[in-house]
């Protein structure tokens, strides 16, 4: 029962720290990455669907995304898709290929987005300690209802916080690596 609780505790851990990834690749760095636009919904005959279902997005060079619809009267809908999105993006089109220049990142928009990335990370943190929580209310009950014994319950609950420090740790690591490549000019 012990076992199960921290091997749920892990799996929910990792999948925190895989949502905060997640949301890093829609924090915008220098460089043109078709994640960047994963969050962008296209009205598709009437039903909003992720852009990636109705184009192909390519990256064309260090500061330029492609996209080309599949159908070519997407377009204008891609368009106003990317422009509602708020990202601050502003699509070209030429024919039936639309363009998206990134414009370059100024110090202040990229302290904007660490700051972001900070917020982004401290909800994950908040997840795991949360998971941690739960699963050490688990272990409570169990003590309580006289299924383990104090010693075990003791052992549960340092066993729960090294996994916990160690997502935290993970989570920190992420950040790391994303505020060094905000910065990267």
């Amino acid at each position: 029962m012990l076992n199960e609780l921290k091997k749920d505790a892990e799996t929910r851990m990792q999948k925190a720290v895989v949502a905060m990834g997640n949301n890093f690749n829609k924090i915008r760095t220098g460089r043109a990455h078709p994640s960047i636009l994963d969050g962008v919904m296209v009205s598709y005959y009437g039903v909003d669907t992720p852009l990636a279902q109705v184009a192909n997005i390519n990256v064309e060079d260090a500061r330029t995304l492609s996209i080309k619809p599949w159908e070519k009267p997407m377009v204008p809908e891609i368009e106003k898709a990317i422009m509602k999105a708020n990202l601050g993006l502003n699509p070209s089109t030429t024919g039936d290929n639309i363009r998206i220049p990134l414009p370059a990142l100024t110090e202040e928009t990229r302290k904007g987005y660490i700051k972001q990335a900070r917020a982004e990370a401290e909800n994950g943190r908040v997840s795991i300690r949360n998971i941690r929580r739960d699963v050490l209310s688990d272990v409570k009950v169990l003590l309580k209802d006289k299924d383990i014994s104090e010693d075990e319950d003791r052992r549960t609950q340092d066993e729960v916080q090294k996994i916990t420090d160690k997502y935290i740790a993970e989570v920190d690591k992420v950040l790391a690596q994303k505020e060094e490549e905000l910065m990267t000019v």
